[in-house]
């Protein structure tokens, strides 16, 4: 299973839009607010992996 990590560029309503920050690329996904940790805000770092969407440090668990 891969992981990959973004971070929240914002939150509009019931969706938020994140922004890979492991690969280089300025498309945004947008995602249902349902699908993330409640604790979100913009600027918040995520990892994605076995489906799920976990908050992280900006040091945790990131590739060197």
């Amino acid at each position: 299973m891969e992981t990959w990590f973004y971070e929240v560029v914002n939150i509009d309503g019931d969706y938020a839009n994140l922004r890979r920050t492991d690969a280089e690329s300025e498309e945004l996904k947008l995602v249902a607010r349902a699908l993330l940790p409640p604790e979100i805000s913009e600027g918040t770092q995520l990892k994605y992996e076995f489906m799920q969407y976990e908050i992280i440090e900006k040091s945790d668990d990131r590739p060197s």
